[in-house]
């Protein structure tokens, strides 16, 4: 038996909120085993096919007609086209991939797949989905606006799934979309929300140097590539903390570096690779053109060729001020009226950006930790999470639904076509 959320949040006073709460916990058991099932059997980005046979199978049993995306992937329509006060659809998002790292939690639900963890709490997320679908679902008739179900594919690799699901239509009709990430920093029953960026743009970056290779006793007469990666990493990311705005929050980090094999000899080609992130979408915008010039200009006397690659990642998670309001109203109704704290903006990437890029929304921070307890990490192959987070997060977003259902369209968040 699962704790119940009750321990933790007071009994909702709102009527409404109080019902929606009760059918969330009625299902409490059952999202925990489906949870715990999808914990031992995680699937890397695009390959998810497991993950959505689950999901779609337990939708189709509630009577609900789940459209499945090629490949893997899906998302689920619940209640009206088009509610009384002309409100489209209110969507709630899902990733469903796990990470290439191997499980280190040590519980009896510990991944089966070798190599391969739900490191980064994506099994939490797509059960709070699905929990707070099969919540709504019973009160489909009395919705005041229909609600998608987004269990995207490939969160963790770039290009990013929701791409996928903005190509096959999946935010057609969608007015708003809400969505939760783990947060092992902050206790379960709380939620972190704040308005504006709360995650970084995230790019992968390439330099291949290329020279003649050589003996190390004769330096001069070759294009000493190590030397060069030398001048790459250390320059580079000191000239972009100057060239760009340091409001920006620009930050280069390398994570790999590959030259030569033996002591003796300079190789004729070698490989840096990191990750540039930035704060701000426009410095965001500008930075690739700035990364590229510095690096040219840190090896132009040294002998030896460039090639640069930038691969271009997600935006900033920026979250619109109604959106953040309506999530921060649905916790305070089911999860107590202390449960709401501002969280830090986070120098990670989150595909779930794209998706604002064309309907305004907002992400909320979801408190896994235990009171008192361990603090842990995503992407870490320990991360534990308080099994109550699946609650929490299924009745949150559900409220979230109902409340962004029962307000028209804000002008000020308008669709972006």
């Amino acid at each position: 038996m699962v704790p119940s959320l009750r321990s933790l949040a007071p009994e909702p006073a709102d009527a409404g909120a109080r019902e929606l709460a009760d059918l969330v916990a009625g299902l409490r058991d059952e999202l925990v085993a489906i949870r715990r099932d999808l914990h031992a059997h995680p699937e890397l980005g695009r390959t998810e096919e497991r993950t959505t046979r689950v999901v779609a199978d337990r939708l189709r049993a509630a009577g609900l007609q789940p459209h499945v995306l090629p490949g893997s992937g899906l998302w689920c329509d619940i209640g009206p086209t088009v509610g009384p006060r002309g409100q489209r659809r209110v969507a709630l998002r899902a990733d469903l991939d796990g990470l290439p790292v191997p499980d280190a939690c040590r519980l009896p639900w510990a991944s089966t797949v070798r190599g391969v963890a739900h490191a980064c709490g994506h099994d939490v997320h797509t059960t709070a989905v699905l929990g707070a679908g099969l919540a709504l679902a019973q009160l489909a008739d009395r919705l005041d606006a229909g609600v998608r179900l987004v269990f995207q594919p490939a969160e963790e690799v770039q290009p990013g799934g929701s791409l996928d699901v903005m190509a096959a239509g999946g935010l057609d009709g969608v007015d708003r979309i809400f969505a939760v990430h783990c947060d092992p920093k902050l206790d379960v029953g709380l939620v972190g929300t704040r308005i504006g960026p709360i995650t970084s743009a995230s790019d992968e970056v390439t330099v291949t140097l290329t020279g003649r290779g050589g003996h190390t006793s004769r330096p001069h007469l070759t294009g000493d590539v190590v030397f060069a990666l030398g001048q790459v990493i250390t320059q580079v990311p000191a000239v972009l903390g100057r060239r760009l705005d340091p409001r920006s929050g620009v930050n280069l980090t390398w994570g790999a570096v590959r030259a030569g094999t033996v002591h003796n000899a300079i190789p004729a080609t070698g490989t840096v690779m990191g990750t540039l992130r930035c704060l701000d979408v426009r410095a965001w915008e500008h930075a690739s053109q700035v990364f590229e010039q510095a690096v040219h200009d840190a090896v132009r006397s040294l002998g030896v060729e460039v090639e640069v690659k930038h691969q271009r990642g997600v935006p900033p998670v920026e979250n619109r001020e109604g959106a953040t309001g309506v999530l921060e109203a649905a916790a305070r109704d089911v999860l107590g009226p202390e449960s709401v704290r501002l969280t830090e903006q986070s120098l990670g990437g989150e595909d779930f950006a794209w998706y604002l890029q064309k309907v305004p929304g907002a992400m909320a921070r979801l408190g896994t930790r235990t009171p008192g307890g361990h603090t842990y990490d995503i992407h870490q192959g320990d991360l534990r999470v308080d099994e109550r987070a699946v609650e929490a997060g299924a009745v949150l977003l559900a409220r979230a639904a109902q409340l962004a259902g029962r307000a028209a369209p804000d002008p000020a968040e308008r669709r972006r076509d």
